[in-house]
């Protein structure tokens, strides 16, 4: 033999070798080579080694089939983790951060179009199909009940009907579009706020409501198209993971109280009642709860050691979707006789005010309005630029693996674009949704068990399917459900409650703040052995733990108050908060405390 030979082999099922982390072994590289070349051959082995530490490649391994897929995954890895060269560096160095007026879109458009084509072909697979059908039913029902609420508090100027048009019609413009098509579009609480606030002044001076609001839309997505080409979302990089567990805890907590408080209304409810029905209580926390559990547990199937793994990982990618569809089969079948809530789906498509067009004509206000409008606008714009931006950055997390790069400043663009034409028709603004925005990207995700030293085992992403087809495949199917409209009021709300329960602590999944909050009831001998645990004293991990749970509680305070329509300044707030726990921490304190992404030295530490 005169060169070497490497033989390449994948085990079907992974087998224990007693490796030191526990981890079964999957994957065998045979080194066969002349003797002599020691040196060569322990150049390829450590390449190998540096190679195999990297979960993107790892994935690919795993979808190799072929000896030619096996090559480029080689290639791929190592034209991506190669030392950059001087100019590369220097080009780097150029180009980031953005500093000259439209700079930021430019170079988010250079960092994006050149995957335009794979963002669609990378959706061809079977995930992007549960996906689709999990985010479905998860985007329908907030817009649906956001909406309803907004036609309550708004005489039904705006409602159901808007809300899902818009979210159709955004989706689709945004899923074709944007830099960053993993983010979901969809209403939010503090949006929602505003616009009953807004409602209510324009009733108390007696200017008509809908062109007022249109004005307000206009200024907003003039502001924005501002920031957008000014380049004022580099200002994100004074976030850190400090702000961004706060702002997930938030809206996390938000979807679990939503479902939680629902449930105990509708107890409640009955039990105010003379004439009690024990059944239209127990009903709901059935469907809720079996919807919960369900999709929960056939979320963790795929760790399971029973059936087929590619049975396991449907179980699991589909999950949510089958855990709606058993009880909502146990709800017609077995329940259909139960008094309890459905979807409040309108019977048709039109405007909720039956009186109004469509369109808005905007000089239908005053012509102070016109002018007046600038004011609410700038506290939307602060509102829209806050959740956008905290959002994409979590989205675009370290910890996600996502590999083509963010797009803050177009996306924030094409949002100002959004924003002016739903004003042209009274639609509702829409913005990026956290939780909905980070369970697209977990049901896109392709995971892989970690043993920790201490023998604890979670997940980890090792790659996400980054793209367009299934934001447009969500969007497209909620926009032709507006001709079915009679058909979701079959849908029990329960069922909905339990899925948003599901999302919220599935979004609390990898959150820093709850694992140390954890910490707090557990024996410290015990204690898990990652980056944060070992280099930090205990007292000043739960210190900066106990800060992180002080801001959490001012902003939950601060949305049900009074001044709920201040909230985005509080988040923005949370900046020079961790400013200044630089005098209060030592460096490398909190650069373990507020790490990026867990270092590569924990993920190898045995």
């Amino acid at each position: 033999m005169t060169e070497p030979q490497i033989v390449f082999v994948r085990l079907k099922h992974g087998i224990n070798l007693g490796a030191p982390d526990g981890t079964p072994t999957q994957y065998f590289f045979f080194l066969l080579g002349p003797t002599g070349r020691a040196a060569e051959h322990l150049d390829t082995l450590s390449l190998i080694a540096r190679v195999m530490s990297d979960s993107e490649f790892r994935y690919e391994l795993g979808e190799a089939a072929n000896p030619q897929a096996l090559r480029e995954a080689f290639a791929h890895t190592i034209a991506r983790t190669a030392k950059p060269s001087d100019e590369e560096e220097k080009h780097a160095a150029e180009v980031a951060p953005a500093s000259g007026f439209g700079d930021g879109v430019r170079q988010d458009l250079r960092r994006r179009l050149p995957h335009y084509k794979a963002d669609f072909l990378e959706g061809l697979h079977p995930k992007s199909v549960s996906s689709t059908l999990f985010l479905l039913f998860a985007c329908l029902a907030p817009a649906i009940t956001f909406g309803g609420i907004m036609a309550e508090q708004t005489g039904n100027h705006i409602g159901a009907v808007e809300m899902i048009a818009a979210s159709a019609f955004c989706g689709v413009i945004y899923a074709l579009f944007s830099g960053q098509p993993l983010i979901i579009l969809g209403g939010t609480g503090p949006l929602l706020v505003f616009t009953v606030i807004l409602y209510e002044i324009c009733g108390d001076y007696d200017i008509p409501f809908l062109p007022t609001y249109a004005w307000v839309c206009v200024w907003t997505a003039v502001f924005l198209l501002i920031l957008s080409v000014t380049n004022a979302s580099n200002l994100m990089r004074y976030f850190t993971r400090f702000t961004d567990e706060i702002f997930a805890a938030l809206i996390s907590i938000i979807f679990i109280h939503s479902a939680v408080s629902a449930l105990v209304a509708i107890v409640v409810s009955v039990y105010s009642e003379e004439s009690r029905d024990h059944d239209a209580a127990l009903v709901p926390l059935l469907l809720a709860m079996g919807t919960f559990y369900l999709a929960s547990n056939m979320t963790a199937f795929r760790r399971s050691r029973y059936l087929h793994p590619k049975i396991r990982e449907f179980f699991a990618d589909f999950g949510p979707s089958i855990s709606m569809g058993m009880m909502l089969a146990v709800a017609l079948f077995w329940f259909h006789d139960v008094d309890y809530e459905t979807l409040p789906a309108p019977d048709s498509f039109r405007p909720t005010l039956e009186r109004r067009a469509w369109f808005v004509n905007l000089f239908d206000a005053p012509v102070i309005v016109w002018f007046g409008a600038i004011v609410p606008a700038l506290l939307v714009t602060v509102l829209v630029y806050m959740d956008q931006n905290i959002t994409a950055r979590l989205v675009n997390s370290p910890d996600h693996k996502l590999t083509k790069g963010e797009a803050y400043h177009f996306d924030l663009g094409l949002l100002a674009f959004l924003t002016g034409a739903c004003s042209l028709f009274g639609l509702p603004w829409l913005v990026a949704a956290t939780v909905r925005s980070l369970n697209h990207v977990r049901s896109l995700a392709t995971l892989e068990e970690v043993v920790s030293a201490g023998g604890e085992t979670r997940e980890r992403i090792i790659h996400v399917r980054e793209n367009r087809f299934t934001g447009l495949a969500i969007h497209l199917l909620i926009g032709c459900s507006l001709f079915l409209l009679k058909y979701l009021n079959v849908i029990p709300m329960a069922i909905l409650y339990g899925l948003f329960l599901f999302m919220g602590i599935v979004s609390m999944k990898g959150n820093q703040l709850f694992e140390r909050l954890s910490l707090w009831i557990m024996d410290t001998s015990l204690y898990p052995r990652n980056h944060y645990t070992q280099r930090v004293p205990h007292w000043t991990m739960h210190f900066f733990t106990l800060i992180q749970l002080v801001c959490l509680g001012v902003l939950m305070v601060v949305k049900v108050s009074a001044v709920g329509i201040l909230f985005p300044l509080f988040i923005a707030l949370l900046v020079p908060v961790r400013l200044l726990l630089n005098r209060f921490f030592a460096a490398e304190h909190l650069a373990a405390l507020d790490a990026d992404e867990i270092p590569e030295d924990e993920e190898d530490q045995w």
